[in-house]
């Protein structure tokens, strides 16, 4: 039984969801949602992790021959 309050608390606390909400999902689907919540989040912190450290493909460090062109005035 306390698994099923873990289940509700986390898609309260982390997915925004009522009490009702979870309460009323049939238990495969609310077992999706909450390993599908659980995969983003850990997704989510590895990206960020990533970014933190200044790796991954999205990292760009500004130069004089990179810099975003001034926008011209009418």
């Amino acid at each position: 039984m306390e698994q099923i309050y873990e289940q509700f608390f986390f898609l309260k606390y982390a997915g925004s969801w009522s009490f009702s909400e979870a309460y009323s999902l049939p238990v495969g689907l609310r077992n999706w949602f909450v390993e599908r919540l659980s995969r983003q989040l850990e997704e989510e912190k590895q990206a960020f992790d990533q970014a933190q450290s200044g790796g991954g493909a999205g990292s760009q460090v500004l130069t004089p021959h990179n810099q975003p062109s001034r926008p011209k005035v009418l």
